[in-house]
Order: structure tokens, then sequence, then C-alpha cells
């Protein structure tokens, strides 16, 4: 594996880093913290601080050489509003606050990446270092863009990374195409008439309603997507009643939808509306549907994702990157970028997810060893796509 040896040289520092970080988690529009150790390591490097985009957004500008080319590296910064499971000596002090999908290891990896490059300036052109909040459902990849990102610090190609646990320490995964999933969201007021429980024939029960759209929400996907385009309709809430004997008045339904086409993902919010309003008007009932947009796919470009793979393949060796992988069901505000400017989406290798060390869970810990690798990555595609000469 071609690790830099100066980035190896300051494992320790960077796992010192990455620690602080991890036991001082704060969520979105509030890394406050997190944005000033950001920008107090950058500065120090020599690296062009700018602060204040979303909030608590960081972006830090290194030029070398006479070349007018430019790329952009991304990291988030967030954690999760989650309490930590784990107790060794970097766990959260922060209550209901967790560092549980490596956003740490991301900013450290990024840090460190910035660190080496302003050492070293092994490129012409100039790298923007674009550290994010609020990834965690809230878009603050979307807030970046509104607020001038782009325009401010103009690019011809912007990359991301995001660790994934059950991949080895060492190896990557990158595609052109989806790398994850649209992510959206559906609120279902079902509107019956309330009634005593032992009377239901006085009244129009919307919770037989809800049940009935929720099982007949589960064929959209099995009878109307095409069978080669994977989606998600899933019911993850149903609200309704307060008494043991009374049929309530309304009852409320909310879920997620998942697809990685903008057709389909229109497609099963249109059915998801339809089969609704269809049942409640066959039992008496009504139902209002409202769609919450969240994320777009994650779609990675062609010309990127080859150069992406070219860093990576650098780093980790032939046969560690992986160009053919199922896409994640998951979702990632990068999408917001990847539809301004052309760019590209890699997975690195978290090391098993055992014992718990998955993403989102209570036990999770970024792994220490992909510190190098990712920083690596980072360092080597600068230093290629912005080749000196």
């Amino acid at each position: 594996m071609a690790v830099k040896d100066e980035i190896a040289r300051r494992h320790a520092e960077l796992v010192a880093l990455r620690h602080d970080i991890h036991a001082h988690p704060e969520i979105a529009f509030e890394e406050h913290r997190t944005a000033g150790v950001v920008a107090d390591r950058l500065a120090a490097w020599g690296v062009e601080v700018h602060a204040g985009l979303a909030g608590t957004g960081v972006v830090g500008r290194l030029t070398a050489g006479s070349g007018n080319r430019a790329i952009a590296l991304r990291a988030d910064m967030d954690a999760l509003p989650m309490q930590e499971a784990n107790s060794f000596a970097h766990a959260s002090r922060n209550v209901n606050r967790m560092h549980a999908c490596g956003h740490d290891g991301h900013t450290t990896m990024l840090l460190g990446a910035a660190q080496y490059l302003a050492a070293t300036k092994n490129f012409d052109g100039t790298v923007f270092f674009i550290f994010q909040p609020a990834e965690e459902n809230e878009g603050g990849a979307r807030v970046m863009i509104d607020e001038g990102l782009f325009r401010r610090f103009p690019v011809e190609a912007v990359f991301g990374m995001h660790n994934w646990p059950g991949m080895p320490v060492g190896e990557f995964a990158v595609q052109a195409g989806p790398m994850m999933a649209a992510a959206d969201r559906f609120r279902l007021t079902v509107q019956g008439r309330g009634a005593h429980g032992a009377m239901p024939h006085q009244g129009i029960d919307p919770i037989v309603v809800g049940a009935a759209i929720v099982s007949a929400l589960q064929t959209i996907v099995a009878r109307n997507v095409n069978p080669v385009d994977a989606a998600v309709v899933s019911v993850t809430q149903f609200h309704g009643g307060d008494a043991y004997n009374i049929i309530p008045d309304t009852v409320e339904l909310r879920g997620t939808l998942r697809s990685f086409r903008e057709d389909v993902r229109q497609q099963i919010a249109r059915s998801v509306e339809a089969i609704a309003k269809g049942i409640a008007a066959a039992h008496g009932a009504t139902a209002e549907f409202t769609f919450v947009p969240g994320y777009p796919p994650t779609v990675n470009h062609v010309e990127e994702t080859e150069l992406a793979a070219r860093a990576a393949a650098t780093v980790a060796g032939d046969g560690k990157v992986a160009r053919k992988v199922a896409p994640s069901m998951g979702s990632e505000d990068f999408a917001f970028m990847l539809q301004q400017v052309p760019g590209s989406y890699i997975w690195v290798g978290n090391g098993p997810g055992e014992g718990g060390c998955t993403l989102h869970n209570p036990h999770y810990d970024f792994n220490d060893e992909v510190i190098p690798v990712g920083a690596s990555y980072w360092a080597t595609l600068v230093e290629q796509v912005l080749a000196r000469g």
C-alpha cells in the first residue's frame, strides 16, 4: 500500500485529533467547536481559511504553481443526536451526541491531506478543502451551495469520501452512476369519523383504513416499479388514538421513499398518493398526502470516477478498488454538490463491522488505521489531477 510517508509519520498526531473531535460531537449547524479546530489547523499550516458558509462551514484554499485549474475535496463534520454506548477514553462527553457515522474520521483525513499538501505543494493549481456541516438529515451541502459555495470557489470537479464498515482497511469502492439512493419522506393523514370502540358501525375507522394502506403500499415496488430498478417504500410511523375504547377521527402515517432514478423517485411518490386516496375513498374516508423531498440520488460522473479510481489504486494497489458495487439505499447530501459540479464519491474500507461497529450504531467507532489511507488518497488525487507539468 502506497501510503504517503509524511502522513504515516503523523499518524499518532492525527489519531489524537480524531479522538478529540469524537469526544466533542456536535450536531447539524452546531459544529462551532469542530469548525474552530478545523480553521485553526488550516491557518497554522498556511492554508487560506474562509469560515461561515452555512453558519459553521469552513473552506480552505491552497494554491501551488501557476496553474489555473481547481478542484474541491469535501468532508462532513456533524455528529448524530444519539447516546454513545462505548466506554473508551475518547467516548462522547456530550449527552445525546455521538460521532456514529465516522464524520470525525472524515474531517481528520481531509485535515491530514491538507497538512501534507500545504507542506509539499507537489501540484499545480488550487485545491479547496470543504468542511461541511449538517450532512445528517439537514442538507448542509445544499445550504452551502445556496450561500454561494461554487460561485465563490469555482472548481472543475468535486470529490467526496465515506468510510464503509464491512470493507477491509486498505480497500476502496467506486463506480460511475448511482452510489447512494435518494431519500424522501412522506406523510399521510387519514380522516375518518370517530366512534365508540364498541360501536364501530357508527363511525369510519381510520385505523382500519390506515392498515389497508400500509399493506397496499408494498405493492408499489413489487408491481409498479420496473423490476430492474431498485426502490424502497417503508411506512415507519403509525400514529392514532388516545384511548382503548375510542375509534379516533384521524391517523397519521409517515415513512421513507428510496430510489436511484429521478423518474422512479417521482413515480413512487405519485403511487403512494394514489393508493392512499383510493383506499380511503373506498372506505368513505379521505387521505391527505404530503411529500417531503430529501436528498437526491448520489450519482457519480464518469470521468471524475476514473480519476478517483486511479488515485485509490495508486494508494491501495491493484485489485483493491472495487469497480462494480451494489449501490447503497442509504443517502448522502454530497448528491447536491454532484448536481452542481462533476465529481465522484468513493467508499474507503473501515474494517469489520463486528461488535456493533456499523454506521449509526451506539457502539460504532471510526477505525484509526484508515486515517493514513484516506488522507493519502486525498493527497494522491490532488497530485494526479493537478499534476505539475
